[in-house]
């Protein structure tokens, strides 16, 4: 991976991130259960819990990794569709649901064709969120739904520094010493691809997204952004 403060942009970031979770996909679920806590079951209930889909209803889970939304998808009464860029994270998916590799901004499904989108910690992996927010723009029907989970910096500033002392210390370790130590050096740091709440709430609006809504959870060390497509005239 990069250096410190030297974090890839365009093709480059393309190519580091799908080479990290390649390496790092045989021990990914078993990472995050220990450094979340257990904490990240309960962010993907509130997740498929946000969709408020009827029974059947067609979910893509978007970078979707080791499947588990896609499980929780399927726990719900969804018919879910894994896509993650990583053919690593692909093989060792343990999930029913079709999976398919491709990328978030080129997405293999026809306009208006699925009911909604959930993806879980993803978002700072993209190159540009624009590109993304208009091609789910594009296959979400008008009136589906989206919910999107990643991490957040808590607001209380005493919270924020025990989170900042855990993520960027305390991560890295557990990952280096259980999976890979230059991804999981590198994780913490990608939070600064993420721009504020209310950015990302407009680049929704932008791309057709309406009733737009972000959660902060477990103290504001995630959040939960919302939204329907709007419903074409």
């Amino acid at each position: 991976m990069h250096a410190e403060g030297d974090l890839p942009q365009g093709a480059e970031k393309v190519v580091a991130v799908r080479t990290m979770f390649d390496t790092i996909a045989p021990r990914y679920d078993l990472v995050n259960r220990i450094m979340t806590f257990g904490l990240d079951r309960l962010w993907r209930d509130r997740t498929v819990s946000a969709l408020d889909l009827g029974p059947g209803a067609v979910v893509v889970d978007l970078a979707c990794g080791t499947g588990d939304l896609c499980r929780d998808l399927a726990g719900a009464g969804y018919q879910p569709v894994g896509v993650d860029l990583s053919l690593g994270m692909l093989r060792h998916a343990r999930t029913a649901a079709p999976l398919l590799q491709g990328d978030g901004t080129n997405l293999p499904f026809p306009d208006r064709s699925v009911d909604g989108v959930v993806s879980g910690f993803a978002l700072r992996n993209f190159v540009a969120l624009p590109p993304v927010f208009a091609e789910l723009a594009r296959v979400v029907r008008p009136g589906g739904r989206i919910a999107l989970l990643d991490v957040a910096t808590p607001a209380n500033p005493v919270l924020r520094a025990g989170h900042g002392l855990y993520f960027g210390k305390v991560v890295p370790r557990i990952g280096g010493a259980l999976s890979d130590r230059a991804a999981y050096r590198y994780l913490p740091r990608s939070v600064s691809y993420l721009p504020p709440g209310d950015t990302i709430l407009e680049l929704l609006q932008a791309a057709g997204f309406g009733v737009t809504r972000r959660r902060l959870l477990s103290g504001g060390v995630t959040q939960l952004i919302t939204a329907t497509r709007k419903v074409l005239i």
